[in-house]
């Protein structure tokens, strides 16, 4: 009985916590999957040819308007380097991505306060900063030269059939496209996929946190976090987030949960916001960079991300002691239990509502007319812009489309048990 009551408990918090964001999740995909399907893909990479000011600060708006996936991030950074991009302003955007997106931003505020999402822009920014500032310094020149290379030859072999398509949602057309249903449909589709995506990252994440806040004492917590010490427990916090972000396997949307638990149990403010930071150096994500660009270059990104995610966590730490705005406690519990007739509920079905309304364009979207130019990644169910997959394959005499390299080798090891899934009648891959 003591392990069900726990269990029960640990489920309880779980739900609390979907139940306060789950507007602000369906509110943040929605706008993602907007701008995805209406920004064009050829004026984003054609701004990125350097990291001076001007081309830095497109990256990182094209970035916080873009899909908060951390896999779809790293994958269209590469793309973009791979077709001219300068390095260093890829990766502003890669990271821009993951930290400085809209639904971020509303769940932080949700779950723990207003001052982390507040905390998010502030420190991202900072954060790019110094990464502007140190990696065309780590990184050689050369090094990046022959992984360019690498990537370009692999991009000819994958795009072989798709020569000469232009952005599916892109250049003159947008707006035009905006004002049609069509065009939603295909935001829609963005939206959907993106959920579809990372539904177990935001699973995992709720579900992680909720055992985490109930089950692990606060002398757990306080053995790990080290307090009372000053700058000394400051360092030791923002170092030790990145490492939690780590080996949690967990990242995009997912990891705030975590973060909500981790505050709860003790960490910084510091380190909340370097833990946040951190979901691009989850271990899965290292095996991908190592794939991109190699060993060398994805050790040194290992270092130079960790000491930035960490610097910005510091920096932004003192920055708002020095205005007054870090929280003076934690709290008790990492959200309210149960479902009451409040604003939350009253949004949440307004959400549902909105949800059912892109649900049923996505499901039409072949009879509105929309979709043209785009496939259904078959192993996560990402919306991907044929012209603009990182990755295809070829299988029973049909080309497959991929949003990145971890989902073609996957589906590489056992073709048929995805294929199958897409010979269902209406489904586009």
């Amino acid at each position: 009985m003591i392990v069900l009551d726990a269990v029960g408990r640990s489920l309880a918090e779980a739900f609390a916590m979907f139940w306060a964001t789950l507007w602000a999740l369906v509110l943040g995909f929605g706008l993602s999957g907007a701008v995805q399907a209406f920004v064009s893909r050829a004026r984003m990479q054609a701004a990125l040819g350097d990291h001076r000011p001007v081309a830095v600060a497109k990256a990182s708006f094209f970035g916080a308007v873009s899909s908060s996936c951390s896999y779809a991030a790293s994958a269209l950074a590469k793309s973009v380097f791979a077709r001219g991009a300068d390095f260093t302003a890829a990766m502003v955007f890669m990271l821009a991505s993951t930290n400085l997106v809209v639904e971020l931003g509303v769940v932080l505020w949700l779950l723990i306060g207003w001052q982390f999402a507040l905390a998010e822009f502030v420190g991202g920014a900072i954060m790019i900063l110094l990464l502007v500032a140190v990696l065309p310094r780590v990184v050689p020149a050369a090094w990046l030269g022959r992984a360019r290379a690498g990537l370009e030859s692999a991009d000819v072999v994958a795009g072989a059939d798709e020569a000469g398509v232009g952005d599916a949602a892109g250049g003159a057309g947008s707006a035009a496209r905006a004002r049609t249903r069509a065009g939603w449909a295909d935001a829609a589709g963005y939206t959907i996929s993106d959920l579809t995506m990372l539904r177990r990252e935001i699973v995992a994440g709720f579900l992680i946190a909720g055992f985490l806040a109930e089950l692990v004492p606060s002398g757990a917590w306080n053995s790990l976090f080290l307090t009372g010490h000053g700058a000394w427990s400051s360092i030791e916090n923002v170092l030790l987030g990145p490492f939690l972000a780590l080996i949690s396997f967990v990242c995009s949307v997912g990891n705030v949960p975590l973060a909500a638990a981790l505050w709860h149990g003790g960490i910084s403010f510091g380190g909340v916001v370097s833990f946040v930071f951190a979901d691009l150096i989850t271990i899965p994500l290292l095996l991908i960079y190592r794939r991109y660009y190699g060993a060398r270059i994805t050790l040194r990104l290992l270092g130079v991300f960790w000491a930035v995610m960490s610097a910005g966590g510091l920096a932004t730490e003192y920055l708002f002691k020095a205005v007054d705005l870090v929280p003076s406690t934690h709290p008790a519990t990492v959200a309210a239990t149960g479902v009451e007739l409040n604003y939350t509920t009253i949004l949440n079905i307004i959400a549902l509502a909105a949800f059912g309304y892109l649900y049923w364009l996505y499901r039409d979207r072949g009879q509105l007319d929309a979709g043209t130019g785009y496939a259904t990644d078959v192993v996560c169910g990402m919306q991907v812009e044929r012209v603009h997959a990182p990755a295809t394959a070829r299988h029973g005499g049909r080309t497959y489309y991929f949003c990145s390299d971890r989902c073609h080798a996957r589906f590489l090891t056992d073709p048929d048990r995805y294929t199958a899934a897409a010979a269902e009648p209406g489904k586009t891959r």
